[in-house]
């Protein structure tokens, strides 16, 4: 309390010297406003886009290898096809079998659609997926309403459908749609389960395509490959899931490469996606391009604190008399030095708040504009608000030692 006592006119004549020059004080603010600003909402967007990441990388199963067949043109198809019939739900099985690593395997057969309705709505952007029963649970997918098929549905040939929350809404707009029918080319399904909205949009993360999961249809992986038609020469399988149990993931993937390779011939017709390689990629690129935006934003700061030391130098000069009478009527340069270093930190925190709320107002544009998403991280702001403190400390305190060096007759002549 006797400090802040100590301090408290000083902190009110800091704020009353700031006001008397509104213009220029609005000037010296920029700088740090700026800079703050940007360090915020750079890392705001770094944040959301990593968080993003996540989520849908996790869809894929951090513990997950995914098997998937490679694309080729048709004169290469025909010569891989001489050799090899491409992934299929024998090699999944002989996988999971061989391998006592893997825990469990879901198939997957993204099928060409030309008609996707029901008596409500279409949706002809919406993907159709023919899956095993456990695609669910290694994808960490579940029902908002009803439920997903059971292997037995698969093995039966049930012509059962689960809807993404996207897909379900253009299909249903009137909602309402368990038990309801929906047609996939020439064959109605019935709707048992609609997912939970997973609020992520299909995109690629280091090449591969994650998720999207709401705008598809799901159907047994069976019915899929027997009752609608799929493409000549294409794989029985567009990839293949397995969770991976006590292994690492390196040698449990050097292990299905090999194991599905020698099934098929020796043909390099399939890759290998590790998830868990994917996010440790992702996390390093969202790092370096933190590091990278946040320098800017530092220069930024740093051309800031220029501002601030040129202002108090010009400051100092024309309060030379006044500093000269603080002397003379027994001030210290202890005193001199704490009044100018109190007003470059009023400067600095002044600047930080705006600056917290110009860097907030700017990530909330980029996500509505840009369609970015956003996530706040608070230790970064607390960061950008200290840095932001100590930078213009750091270059007020060369004015200030300049103010306290006066020669106090002097600067009492001055005038």
């Amino acid at each position: 309390m006797k400090l802040l006592s100590t301090l408290w006119p000083d902190f009110r004549l800091a704020v009353g010297q700031l006001a008397h020059r509104p213009l220029r004080t609005f000037l010296t603010l920029l700088g740090m406003i700026f800079g703050v600003g940007a360090v915020i909402s750079m890392l705001a967007v770094s944040e959301g886009g990593l968080k993003q990441s996540m989520q849908m990388i996790q869809r894929l199963g951090v513990e997950n290898i995914i098997v998937e067949g490679k694309d080729f043109s048709v004169d290469e198809l025909l010569e891989v096809r001489k050799h090899s019939p491409g992934l299929s739900v024998d090699d999944a099985r002989a996988v999971k079998e061989t391998l006592v690593f893997v825990e469990k395997w879901a198939g997957i057969k993204d099928l060409r659609v030309w008609t996707l309705f029901s008596h409500e709505g279409d949706s002809r952007n919406s993907e159709v997926w023919a899956v095993s029963s456990d695609f669910f649970d290694l994808s960490s997918l579940e029902t908002e309403i009803g439920d997903v098929f059971t292997d037995e549905d698969n093995q039966e040939f049930a012509t059962k459908a689960v809807l993404g929350d996207t897909a379900a809404r253009r299909l249903f707009p009137n909602g309402d749609a368990i038990g309801k029918q929906v047609k996939v080319n020439f064959t109605w399904f019935e709707v048992i389960g609609i997912l939970q909205d997973q609020k992520m949009p299909g995109e690629e993360i280091q090449g591969e395509k994650v998720g999207g999961y709401s705008d598809r249809v799901y159907i047994p992986l069976n019915t899929g490959l027997n009752r609608l038609k799929v493409e000549e020469m294409s794989s029985e399988l567009s990839s293949a899931r397995f969770k991976i149990n006590g292994e690492s993931l390196v040698s449990a993937q050097a292990a299905i490469y090999e194991n599905v390779k020698r099934r098929h011939g020796n043909q390099d017709d399939f890759r290998m996606v590790v998830p868990n390689e994917i996010l440790a990629q992702q996390r390093q690129t969202n790092r370096i391009f933190t590091i990278v935006m946040t320098s800017v934003a530092i220069i930024s700061l740093l051309v800031g604190g220029i501002g601030i030391m040129n202002i108090m130098l010009a400051s100092v000069l024309e309060r030379k008399s006044e500093i000269g009478l603080l002397r003379a009527v027994g001030a210290t340069r202890a005193d001199v030095v704490r009044q100018f270093l109190i007003e470059t930190t009023v400067i600095a925190f002044i600047g930080a708040l705006f600056g917290i709320v110009a860097g907030v107002a700017l990530a909330i544009l980029i996500a509505f504009f840009a369609k970015w998403p956003v996530a706040w991280n608070y230790f970064g702001i607390s960061v950008a608000v200290v840095v932001c403190m100590a930078i213009a400390v750091a270059f007020g305190v060369y004015p200030a030692v300049s103010a306290a060096k006066l020669d106090p007759v002097a600067a009492l002549q001055s005038e």
